[in-house]
């Protein structure tokens, strides 16, 4: 592929990657991935430069473009190198008119900027990101895991932390084969610090998912306990399985909740539990620098449904809790709707409960909770709380 035809594949793939956002369809990575593979003749170089064409005009627009074009001649407006492509060959695209119309930069949409939390570095946001590992103390020690990642550095203040540069191909490696080691972000392994899960205790992952979360928290436990990976959708909690077996976490439940109902599901469970995390369904505005283009999905509606979801999940999880367990809320979102207002709105509704502070290596005290973020921390971004069911 010339120059100029990866710039038309990339303003190609930007419009569908456009559309898909606009209607709730498959993320870039799939857009892009079924692209070549319709495309047998592009190599290796023209994959990765048409990728990152890509992936820079998506960081580079806050709010979604009109269409591919808009926003790749914004790029091209800041890199004369990407402006001399435009040059109408044959695959290439037609020269810029000066009056042409740009997707304008910026790093938050224009609604959203007003409702991300004050101490948030949006410029941070739209980096690129390490690749953060957590080494399963089920089957390794720091050492052990270290001496197969030479690339491998820890991490300040994370005692099973090891970061690698950007696009580490983690999965190939034998630490990974053998589960010693877990794909895991540096912020979402200070979530699990904060629940202090112990040996024998009862703990609930109410929002699992594949269970990331889940089996850092069956380390700390030791393999000790029970611990109940829960979720209302079905495929992803499937993911957990060969996950788990492979860490050698076997003792970890699952179990499928009835959206709507899972306060029937979970009743047998009710006064009993000395851990639950509430890893709830956010706005993923924290980890923009892996999905830059969720950007473009996020709707003033739709945030109002996840606000409204994390409520109902947290009053349905509460009443689990044993005098003295510990409610640790979580999302990988910086809105503070989805944040401190959260927690704040519960703790007004529930009496009896209190927030615990924490004393954890990386972010900020914010509100009744710890705020982390990509420019502060080189984590992606979080909120969460700690709250004590008073005895």
């Amino acid at each position: 592929m010339t120059p100029s035809a990866r710039i038309q594949a990339a303003i190609d793939l930007l419009d569908a990657i456009i559309v898909s956002a606009r209607d709730g369809g498959p993320a870039a990575d799939t857009l892009i991935a079924r692209y070549f593979k319709a495309r047998r003749y592009a190599g290796s170089r023209d994959r990765r430069a048409v990728r990152d064409h890509v992936y820079d005009a998506i960081r580079r627009a806050g709010d979604r473009p009109d269409s591919g074009r808009a926003a790749m001649v914004g790029l091209a407006r800041e890199r004369p190198e990407l402006a001399a492509c435009f040059d109408g060959s044959a695959h290439g695209p037609a020269p810029i008119d000066p009056d042409e119309p740009a997707a304008p930069a910026g790093g938050v949409p224009a609604w959203l900027a007003p409702l991300i939390a004050a101490p948030v570095e949006q410029d941070g946001l739209l980096g690129r990101a390490p690749v953060d590992l957590r080494v399963n103390r089920l089957k390794a020690t720091l050492g052990d895991a270290a001496l197969l990642l030479p690339d491998a550095a820890a991490i300040t203040g994370l005692p099973d932390a090891l970061r690698l540069p950007e696009g580490s191909p983690v999965e190939q490696s034998e630490a990974w084969k053998k589960g010693l080691v877990e794909v895991q972000d540096a912020g979402s392994q200070m979530i699990a610090l904060a629940c202090d899960a112990k040996p024998g205790m009862t703990v609930v992952d109410l929002c699992a998912g594949a269970g990331g979360k889940t089996l850092a928290l069956a380390a700390a436990m030791a393999g000790k306990g029970a611990l109940i990976a829960a979720d209302a959708i079905r495929s992803r909690l499937a993911r957990l399985g060969p996950r788990a077996e492979r860490a050698g976490a076997t003792f970890i439940e699952t179990l499928l909740l009835d959206q709507g109902h899972e306060a029937g599901a979970l009743a047998s469970l009710g006064g009993q539990v000395d851990v639950v995390l509430v890893d709830a369904p956010c706005s993923g505005t924290g980890t923009w620098r892996r999905n830059p283009e969720a950007r473009w999905r996020l709707t003033p509606a739709r945030l109002d449904r996840l606000v409204a979801e994390q409520a109902r999940i947290l009053d349905f999880a509460a009443p689990l809790l044993a005098p003295g367990g510990t409610l640790v809320y979580a999302t990988c979102a910086l809105t503070e709707r989805e944040g401190r207002d959260q927690v704040d709105g519960f703790l007004t509704r529930h009496a009896g409960w209190a927030a615990l502070p924490l004393n954890l290596p990386l972010g900020r005290a914010h509100g009744a909770g710890v705020l982390l973020t990509p420019g502060h921390d080189g984590t992606d971004g979080f909120f969460f709380a700690a709250l004590r069911r008073t005895p």
